[in-house]
C-alpha cells in the first residue's frame, strides 16, 4: 500500500506549529509496512485543501490528512473534501449528543455553542472515527474505485489516540497480511563525537547485521539508528536486535539506552540499585539539572534537592566554598566545581553530590574561558571527580549539554567504578 500525508493549517506553513503528526504518522505506518510516499502541508483555504488531496488521489489513490476538522471558520477540510467527492454534508444526531454530553462533563455553562455543530457534520456516506480523546470526530470517505482519504483531527494527543484506535485497523485490513514491515531500533550514545563513533565502529559504520547505520547527531549526544525493510515482522525484529547487540558491544559504556531512553532515568535506576541519594548545584544550568532528573516519574526516592547557586555569595554561604578559590581561579573551575559538589551533598545530607559552573554566554567569554566553558564535578561515597568541556551552540544549547554531560559523569562513575577520575 502506498499513501500520501497532507497537514492542514497556516500554523504549520508559518513555522508557529511543528509538525509531528506527519512524523508520527510516518512511523506508525511504516510499522505496518505502508509505504508514504510524500508528505505535504497547506494552509486553511479550502481550494488548496482540496487540490492537495486530489493530487495525492491522483497519485496513490490514499491519502491522511490531519487538521481542519474543528469547529472555526477556518476549519474547511471536511466541506472542501467533500465537495471533492461530490458529497453533502448532513448534521449527525449521534454526534451532536456526544458532544453535548461532553460539554457538560467538563462543567461548560448554558448549551452547546452552534459553532460546535459544525464539527457534528458529516459527509454523505463517510464512515465516522470515533473521537475518544475530544470532540473532533474523524472521517473516512471512499469512492466507488475504491480511493479513500481519511480526515483526523490536528491536535496531536487526539490525533495520535484516534491512529491507535480507529484508523490503523482499518489501514491494516486494506493492506493485507503479509507486507514486509518497516522497523527501526535506535541506540543512543553520549560522550562521543559523531566522527570519532564512525571511526570506533570501523567495518560496522556503514552496516551491522546488513542493516544500514544511521547518524542522528542532537544536543544529548549522537543516536545510531538501524532500520529493517521488507522482512516480516518477527524477523525485521531479530535482526534489528542482532545488529543493535554487534553496535553495543563496538561501543560499550558510550550507549545508554535505546529508542526513547532518558539518560536521566538510566541514572535514576543506577542511585535507586545501591540506594543512593542525589542533591545538585547549578550555576550555568540554572536548575536543568534538578528538572531532568524530576521531570522522570518516580524520581522522588532518589532526589533529595538542589541549589541554584548562580552568584559567588549564595556558593560561599549556602555551599561553603572557599572565597579564596573565588578570588584565585573564578568561579568556573575546577576547585568551585568539586566545592559546589561536596557542599551541596554535606548540606542535603546525600551520598551523591554534582557540581555544575561555566559560562552559558552569549555574553562572559574571555581568551583563557570562553563561552561554553563548563566544569563539572560529581562526589559518589568515597570518589570524586572533575571534568572540563567546553560546549558548542547557542546559551540553551551549552545549558542542555551541560546537564546532559552531569548525568553522563554520574552514570560512568556509578556503572563504571574503573574509570573514576
Amino acid at each position: 500500500m502506498r499513501i500520501e500525508i497532507v497537514t492542514i493549517g497556516d500554523e504549520l506553513l508559518l513555522g508557529f506549529t511543528i509538525d509531528t503528526n506527519a512524523a508520527h504518522l510516518a512511523r506508525e505506518l511504516a510499522a505496518l509496512g505502508v509505504q508514504v510516499v510524500r508528505r505535504a502541508t497547506v494552509g486553511d483555504r479550502a481550494e488548496e485543501i482540496a487540490a492537495a488531496v486530489r493530487d495525492a488521489l491522483d497519485r496513490t489513490g490514499a491519502v491522511i490528512m490531519t487538521g481542519g476538522l474543528g469547529p472555526t471558520a477556518d476549519d474547511l477540510t471536511k466541506p472542501a473534501i467533500a465537495a471533492l467527492f461530490g458529497r453533502s454534508l448532513a448534521l449527525d444526531p449521534a454526534i451532536v449528543a456526544h458532544l453535548e454530553r461532553i460539554w457538560k462533563e467538563r462543567g461548560r455553562p448554558g448549551a452547546l455553542p452552534a459553532t460546535n455543530l459544525q464539527q457534528a457534520m458529516i459527509p454523505e456516506g463517510a464512515r465516522v472515527l470515533f473521537n475518544r480523546h475530544g470532540t473532533a470526530p474523524g472521517i473516512w470517505l471512499e469512492d466507488g474505485g475504491g480511493r479513500w482519504a481519511a480526515m483526523l483531527p490536528g491536535v496531536p494527543r487526539e490525533m495520535r489516540g484516534m491512529l491507535a484506535d480507529e484508523l490503523l485497523p482499518l489501514v491494516a485490513a486494506r493492506a493485507g497480511a503479509g507486507a514486509g514491515v518497516v522497523r527501526s531500533r535506535t541506540l543512543r550514545t553520549t560522550g562521543i563525537a559523531e566522527s570519532q563513533l564512525a571511526v570506533t565502529l570501523g567495518d560496522l559504520a556503514q552496516r551491522a547485521e546488513g542493516l544500514p547505520v544511521a547518524y542522528l547527531p542532537g544536543v544529548d549526544g549522537v543516536d545510531l539508528r538501524l532500520t529493517a525493510r521488507g522482512l516480516g515482522a518477527d524477523e525485521a525484529e531479530r535482526t534489528l536486535a542482532a545488529g543493535a547487540a554487534r553496535l553495543r558491544e563496538r561501543l560499550g559504556r558510550f550507549v545508554y539506552g535505546e529508542d526513547d531512553a532518558d539518560l536521566a532515568a538510566v541514572v535514576l535506576d543506577a542511585c535507586r540499585a545501591r540506594g543512593l541519594r542525589v542533591a545538585v548545584a547549578e550555576s550555568c544550568t540554572g536548575g536543568v539539572l534538578a528538572a531532568r532528573l524530576t521531570a522522570v516519574p518516580g524520581s522522588s526516592d532518589v532526589v533529595e534537592g538542589g541549589v541554584v547557586a548562580y552568584d559567588n555569595r549564595v556558593k560561599r554561604e549556602l555551599l561553603g566554598v572557599d572565597d579564596r578559590d573565588l578570588q584565585a581561579y573564578g568561579a568556573v573551575s575546577e576547585p568551585v566545581a568539586r566545592q559546589m559538589a561536596a557542599g551541596v551533598r554535606e548540606r542535603l545530607g546525600t551520598a551523591v553530590g554534582v557540581g555544575i559552573t561555566g559560562i552559558a554566554g552569549p555574553g562572559g567569554g574571555t581568551p583563557e574561558k570562553p563561552v561554553g566553558t563548563v566544569w563539572i564535578a560529581a562526589s559518589v561515597e568515597d570518589a570524586a571527580w572533575a571534568a572540563r568541556t567546553l560546549f558548542i551552540g547557542d546559551r540553551e544549547e551549552i545549558r542542555r549539554r551541560a546537564a546532559q554531560a552531569a548525568l553522563d559523569m554520574l552514570r560512568r562513575m556509578l556503572l563504571f567504578p574503573a574509570e573514576r577520575g
